[in-house]
């Protein structure tokens, strides 16, 4: 169903998921500002999309979803250009305000699958409209004009912007013209690799984040927090902070004591000041090996396995794994006694709003989220600690506050990938696998209902697993009977959805037991995944990164090759790497090869990049980057020891195929994670001849 509103603008909205009665967010315009002029008002659901063509020519919609380097934005704007027969350098894709219904979470790599069918009948509404429009002012059929370059055009040469069909085509309630979005086979833009159109202005420094907003009388504000995990403010002495020139106040709260002062330099100065004595955290005596030794207790014992099968059984251990977004988590907070206004980056802003008003005591509708794009994200800011703490400390210093986590706070603090312990038994006979057993048991959080920062404890919107049945990846295999089951280790942790969640260490895990039976059966581990896989994509996908990758070539002496697949969110992917670990303590990838189906790509450069980001993904997470806990405390706080990939460990080549498709779109972002790390694995066992069992293998 797809809505018209009058105004002077031509605005069409269109639901996203629920119904409800006004559209918010869409009642300001694309700079923030509200005019009478550009009023999009009542009658659409409060989660649409809506499209504005301004009497300059523009066409703008403003998205509920957040662009954190995924290329969102450049998407949508593709599937508006599209439909509309816009130019796409005419298409501004503003993000919206968090709203009281709807859908606007960004996450389980649905932001292009969900939207890419209201975005383009959204549309192919205006379009619609717009030549109706055009029609009835030149007095000829709207079917013989035609649209392009964001103008429409008639047999005899007359031309008219969209801008200028605005103030008529907006009462238009039935165009005369179809509003079906066209064929697959009429796309010019959907499909084709495109630049991103938001490039110029990140790589400029035109694009704004949190950290670049100037909002009135918002001091930069940072956080003394305790030395382990959850610890509390026993006493504090702030005279001579409070004394350091440029300090404006020290707030004390439930995550710590901040110093909000004139600069960041002030307030850092002013923070190490500060003489606070400490309680230790509730996992003070708590390190690695203990936490490895309870998940190892907790995982399920596996079922009896089928009488006179042979059995290729294997353990592995998955680390703590940090975000660690390259843009540090920054909000922006105006507290006022009855009002809360905050910017920054969120994956789920309606959450933070509730959230937010609930900590503050305020009613909801008199939250007002600022949804801004995010320098990375990787599912860390499904979460909003930032947030509610500048909220607090806004409230209790009584004046707005730019907050910013240090890199060190959001590695020692902030929200991390669980650690896992996983039992994998397959049994085979007679040259097959005729079962499979996958048990796994995860670190899951035990902080109860309150605010991690803001109140002193976590309340995660993304759990780790509590005990429950696991409904095994190795479906995508013909493996006979399958079986699984999860424990879990309650802490006092913050956790967070990491990019391909569960799919990232069981995947991986149970690709690693694959290799291994087919060295079992004395097979080759492509050949073997070819007779058993069940799916003819997946088989497509894997023959594509085979051939390309040029598997089973000869390599020198402690070189290796890995593959490995993955099948999610309606999209699949496989991966092949190569590896150099002459040096098995420094092993290095060489070349990755991978080749994905996801669907319609709607853009496949940006699909590209989302591949080449999740192969350093399986780099880092299996080869170098994870993070120790001692004493109840994260050992690492920068990238100096967590040790994620760098320009000097990525492939030396890589290429990815992107599968012809006229499905709709699947998910991508978070699909490569998996067959990443599986292949990366896969290779440093078959270059060493080792059978590796602890990720990150340098641990």
């Amino acid at each position: 169903m797809v809505y018209s509103l009058a105004a002077t603008t031509l605005t069409v909205a269109a639901p996203l998921g629920c119904d409800g009665s006004t559209a918010e967010g869409a009642e300001q315009t694309a700079d923030g500002e509200r005019r009478a002029s550009d009023v999009l008002v009542t009658g659409t659901d409060a989660e649409m999309l809506v499209l504005e063509v301004t009497q300059t020519n523009k066409v703008v919609v403003r998205l509920p979803r957040v662009e954190v380097g995924q290329g969102v934005t450049t998407a949508v704007a593709m599937m508006i250009a599209e439909e509309l027969d816009a130019r796409l350098a005419d298409v501004e894709i503003p993000l919206a305000d968090a709203r009281s219904r709807g859908n606007q979470f960004t996450g389980g790599s649905s932001s292009v699958s969900s939207l890419y069918g209201p975005a383009r009948q959204l549309a192919a509404t205006a379009r619609a409209k717009l030549l109706t429009a055009a029609a009835r002012r030149w007095h000829v059929p709207a079917r013989t004009l035609i649209t392009r370059g964001t103008r429409v055009f008639a047999p005899d040469g007359r031309m008219a912007t969209f801008g200028s069909l605005t103030r008529a085509a907006a009462p238009i309630t039935r165009p005369t013209v179809p509003t079906t979005p066209k064929p697959a086979s009429r796309h010019r833009i959907i499909g084709r690799p495109t630049n991103r159109i938001d490039a110029r202005d990140i790589v400029t420094g035109k694009a704004k984040y949190t950290g670049d907003l100037a909002v009135a009388g918002a001091k930069p504000t940072v956080v003394a927090r305790p030395p382990t995990i959850g610890g509390k403010v026993v006493t504090v002495d702030s005279a001579a902070a409070r004394a350091m020139p440029g300090v404006h106040a020290v707030v004390q709260f439930g995550g710590g004591v901040a110093v909000v002062a004139e600069t960041f330099h002030h307030a850092f100065q002013a923070r190490d000041a500060l003489r606070v004595t400490w309680a230790p955290g509730p996992l003070a005596n708590l390190s690695d090996d203990r936490i490895r030794s309870r998940l190892r207790a907790a995982v399920p014992k596996l079922g009896t396995p089928p009488s006179g099968s042979a059995q290729t059984e294997a353990e592995f251990e998955f680390a703590f794994v940090s975000h660690a977004p390259m843009e540090v988590l920054t909000a922006v907070a105006d507290v006022r006694a009855d009002r809360a206004e905050i910017w920054f980056s969120s994956q789920s802003p309606q959450g933070a709003r509730e959230d937010i008003a609930a900590t503050l005591g305020v009613p909801v509708s008199k939250v007002r989220i600022h949804v801004l794009r995010g320098g990375g994200s990787f599912g860390r800011r499904l979460n909003h600690d930032a947030a509610l703490e500048a909220a607090v400390i806004s409230q209790k210093a009584r004046r707005p506050v730019k907050l910013m986590w240090s890199r060190a706070d959001d590695i020692r603090h902030g929200r991390m990938r669980p650690a896992s312990h996983h039992r994998i038994r397959a049994s085979h006979a007679r040259g097959r696998v005729v079962a499979f057993a996958h048990a796994t048991a995860s670190v899951s959080e035990s902080f109860g209902e309150q605010g991690l920062s803001a109140q002193g404890g976590a309340r995660s919107a993304v759990r780790g697993p509590a005990a429950a049945p696991l409904p095994s990846d190795s479906g995508l295999y013909n493996f006979g009977r399958l079986s699984g089951d999860s424990g879990s280790v309650a802490l006092a942790i913050p956790l967070g959805a990491w990019r391909s969640v569960d799919s990232g260490t069981v995947r991986t895990a149970e690709e690693i037991v694959v290799d291994e039976v087919a060295r079992a059966l004395g097979q080759d581990p492509v050949a073997f995944r070819r007779t058993t896989l069940r799916s003819k994509t997946v088989k497509a996908v894997l023959d594509k990164v085979a051939a390309a990758g040029q598997w089973g070539r000869r390599l020198p002496r402690g070189h290796g090759q890995g593959v490995a697949l993955h099948e999610e969110y309606g999209s699949c992917v496989a991966c092949l790497v190569e590896i150099d670990a002459t040096d098995p303590k420094n092993p290095r990838v060489t070349k990755v090869v991978m080749a994905a189906d996801v669907g319609t790509a709607v853009n496949p450069r940006g699909l590209e990049a989302q591949l080449m980001g999740t192969a350093v993904d399986g780099i880092s997470t299996v080869l170098r980057a994870g993070l120790h806990i001692d004493k109840g405390a994260v050992r690492e706080s920068s990238f100096a020891d967590f040790h994620y990939a760098r320009a000097r460990h990525a492939p030396y080549h890589f290429e990815a195929h992107i599968m012809p498709s006229r499905r709709a779109p699947g998910g991508a972002g978070e699909l490569g994670v998996p067959a990443a790390a599986g292949a990366v694995a896969n290779a440093y066992a078959r270059a060493t001849g080792t059978k590796p069992r602890r990720f990150p293998l340098n641990f």
